[in-house]
């Protein structure tokens, strides 16, 4: 309540012809004690609340500074040069000029010389309190301080370039070398905009909310469109492509020819499990006579036993492919998220539609299977029979010789339990054949490190070590030899668990089994005691084997029976049932579930961002067409050269002699002096009443040598005055002069107008 600060500024637009179309931001000047209610902390405050603006790239900064103090010390300054070291944006302005001592001025400051900025500084004289008070108006305000420069003897040669017109005129310029450099950038980046809410906008052009059958008509649009969409996510297309997962009908394909083979591939029976099984079932068939024959009733018992296991990945197929339909569901009803309701009611009765095909789907798939287990066709022409089935094993071993080893999987991969002394975990490039796992030094397979048979071996889960990122799996032969050198185990090891999910799934289709043993020693020996006692008997060896042979020829028929009749019973029973639902029936569903107008009712955050949407859409196409018309051929302004600032860093050091230095007043009728043995001195136009007093020179040091003058040459520039004394020399107030002798030394003055000579105080007391 009593001179605090705020960072919100107050906003005031002024409305007038005579003004420019500029933003001026007043900032307080830095408090150093708080006073009133202030916080203790309130430089900093007000520092950061000036820092926050004068930041930003695309703002001038307007140095204010008091004429009867000293610029060195100028806060504005400091905080300018802080953010704009390059000085182009810093313009320096200088207040209170009418309030100087008498006999001082900033005439040196004004010009640039005394402590430089890049693009200079210009005086202004605003209105005192008294002539607020006495309500002076502006433009009355402006004509007293066009006066002040015209008629003040050290400003004004140069009042045109002083005052509020020409503070007004320069920024008017920035503003129009601004806008010319970024008009491009800026047209690029509206277009940009547009392109990118074109889209959006397309949804909402045709919406009219005076219209009674605009709901009708949006409902019918809005549900046509979600059946395209789910159309062309599950049938595939080029204009809506995911390129970051695979979804919608990729992913069903995925489940068709990669999942589920593998889930089929995966429950595949373990040997000795089957082998005993067939023992067992033997030797129950025969009770407790002696079988001279290789009985067919065991051969059907395990087959049977065998098709039912494929019910688990049959239905676990129909689950995958229920949940990426109604995930391809969900991201179709995205469109719909204008209406919430018929968003929701959508969702719900495609959603359920999916779960009732389901469970149709499944009770084919169980048909499927009981169909294959009522009927065992020994008579199939790609089965062995019985009187091939003893020689199959050889047969196959003899076609694989002449052959290429076909190859599953190659990659890199990681041997883990080498030890240290050994060289440590080290990566080769592996491939994997039907045959063999082999690892060489890079991925060029010149060098080959190692092929390992896979004959008698298996596969298992590795814990992960709490010192590696990597994942881990182990191969062991069953038959407790070494794997590889000295080791029991090979541990392989991958960057992530989906690349050693992979890994195993091809060792399954080489033939490598993940390990489902117990753990337990004891139970894998009394196991392994069993299937040696029925393995005693060479008869029952016989009849095992070639049951074995015939199971495997008849699972081979089923298995690729069931790989191709199951894609095509969730094809028809599923997917295209619910294309078809959505095709014909969604429609009649919504219409009887709800009332259309609570279907079709929008969201107020939706409403809020359609007009949003067609506003912006609006305000960009309206910009674009006004760039469009603005014509880049404006008058630009090259910014200045660099100059010496750096008295800016040295301010609070050391800081420079105040701009207020005081001048006698300059004469009227300054006389002029010839050269001696120079030629003719520089003419030296008379003060008129329209023109500035001349240019008062300034106290030269040393001159170096001047260039003869001619009748084209221009006249020896006179060196300005530095902005310090030498230490040798004592500063001291220099009288106004119009002329230069340069025949005299260097340390001597220049006649005064009276025609004599003033000492110097300090100098020589003979020199004049």
């Amino acid at each position: 309540m009593n001179k605090g600060i705020s960072s919100v500024p107050i906003n005031l637009r002024i409305y007038s012809p005579h003004v420019l179309s500029l933003t001026l931001i007043d900032l307080p000047g830095i408090t150093k004690v708080p006073v009133g209610d202030q916080p203790p902390d309130i430089e900093q405050q007000i520092r950061d609340m000036i820092m926050q603006f004068i930041s930003r790239e695309n703002c001038l900064i307007l140095a204010v500074t008091p004429a009867n103090t000293d610029l060195a010390n100028s806060d504005a300054l400091k905080l300018a040069k802080e953010v704009d070291p390059q000085g182009l944006r810093t313009i320096g302005v200088i207040t209170k000029l009418d309030l100087m001592d008498e006999g001082t001025d900033a005439r040196e400051v004004l010009e640039n010389k005394l402590l430089p900025l890049r693009r200079g500084y210009i005086g202004v004289v605003n209105r005192s309190q008294k002539d607020i008070d006495g309500k002076k108006d502006i433009k009355a305000a402006l004509l007293a301080e066009r006066k002040f420069f015209l008629s003040h003897p050290s400003y004004r040669h140069m009042a045109d370039r002083m005052g509020t017109p020409y503070l007004q005129k320069v920024l008017n310029q920035q503003l129009t070398n601004h806008i010319r450099d970024t008009l491009p950038a800026f047209r690029s980046k509206l277009q940009s905009q547009l392109l990118s809410i074109e889209h959006e906008v397309e949804v909402y052009k045709n919406f009219r909310p005076e219209d009674p059958t605009r709901k009708t008509k949006a409902l019918l649009q809005m549900v046509q469109q979600f059946s395209v969409d789910f159309e062309k996510r599950i049938e595939g297309s080029g204009d809506q492509v995911d390129t970051l997962e695979l979804s919608g009908g990729a992913k069903i394909n995925r489940i068709f020819h990669e999942r589920f083979p593998f889930e089929l591939v995966k429950m595949e029976f373990n040997e000795k499990e089957l082998r005993r099984e067939i023992s067992y079932a033997i030797k129950n068939i025969h009770g407790i006579r002696t079988g001279l024959f290789t009985p067919d009733m065991a051969f059907e018992a395990i087959v049977k036993k065998q098709i039912v296991k494929l019910k688990g990945p049959c239905l676990k197929s129909v689950d995958l492919v229920m949940q990426e339909l109604i995930n391809t569901v969900k991201k179709c009803t995205k469109k719909l998220a204008t209406y919430p309701r018929l968003c929701e009611e959508t969702e719900r009765i495609v959603a359920g539609y999916i779960r009732e095909r389901e469970e149709k789907t499944k009770d084919q798939m169980l048909l499927l299977i009981d169909i294959q287990v009522s009927y065992i066709n020994t008579n199939h022409e790609d089965f062995i029979g019985f009187a091939n089935a003893q020689q199959r094993s050889s047969q196959v071993n003899k076609s694989a010789v002449g052959n290429q080893p076909q190859v599953i999987r190659k990659g890199w991969l990681t041997i883990n339990n080498i030890g240290i002394m050994k060289g440590g975990s080290k990566e080769y490039w592996f491939v994997l054949t039907a045959e063999s796992l082999s690892w060489y030094k890079d991925d060029e397979e010149k060098e080959k490190k190692y092929m390992l048979p896979l004959d008698n071996l298996k596969v298992r889960d590795v814990e992960k070590s709490f010192m590696s990122s990597k994942h881990i799996f182990a191969l062991f032969n069953t038959e407790q030899r070494n794997v590889y050198k000295d080791y029991r185990f090979l541990e392989l090891a991958c960057d992530s668990q989906e690349e050693v999910d992979s890994w195993k799934a091809s060792l399954l289709r080489a033939g490598v089994y993940p390990d489902k043993s117990s753990g337990s020693n004891k139970t894998e020996t009394e196991e392994n005691g069993q299937a040696d006692n029925f393995s005693m008997d060479p008869q029952l060896e016989r009849q095992v084997e070639t049951i074995r042979n015939l199971v495997d020829s008849y699972m081979s028929i089923i298995n690729k029976c069931i790989r191709d009749l199951i894609p095509k019973t969730i094809m028809h029973l599923m997917i295209n049932n619910v294309k078809e639902f959505i095709n014909a029936e969604l429609l009649a569903h919504l219409y009887s579930s709800e009332d259309q107008n609570t279907l079709m009712e929008e969201s107020a955050e939706q409403a809020q961002r359609r007009d949003e949407t067609l506003r912006m859409y609006q305000a960009l196409k309206e910009a674009l067409a006004i760039i469009g018309d603005i014509s880049t051929s404006t008058v630009s302004t090259p910014a200045p050269p660099p100059v010496d600032d750096s008295w800016l860093q040295q301010a609070r050091r050391s800081p420079p002699p105040s701009p207020s230095t005081p001048r006698r007043p300059t004469l009227n009728n300054p006389p002029t002096r010839p050269l001696s043995g120079r030629g003719p001195a520089p003419a030296i136009p008379s003060p008129g009443p329209q023109s500035g007093a001349p240019p008062v020179p300034f106290r030269p040091g040393a001159l170096p040598p001047f260039p003869s003058a001619d009748a084209h040459g221009g006249p020896p520039q006179v060196p300005s005055r530095p902005s310090r004394a030498p230490p040798s020399v004592p500063s001291f107030r220099a009288c106004s002069f119009v002329g230069l002798d340069l025949s005299c030394r260097p340390c001597q003055l220049i006649p005064c107008a009276s025609g004599k000579g003033r000492s110097a105080p300090g100098l020589n007391g003979n020199s004049k």
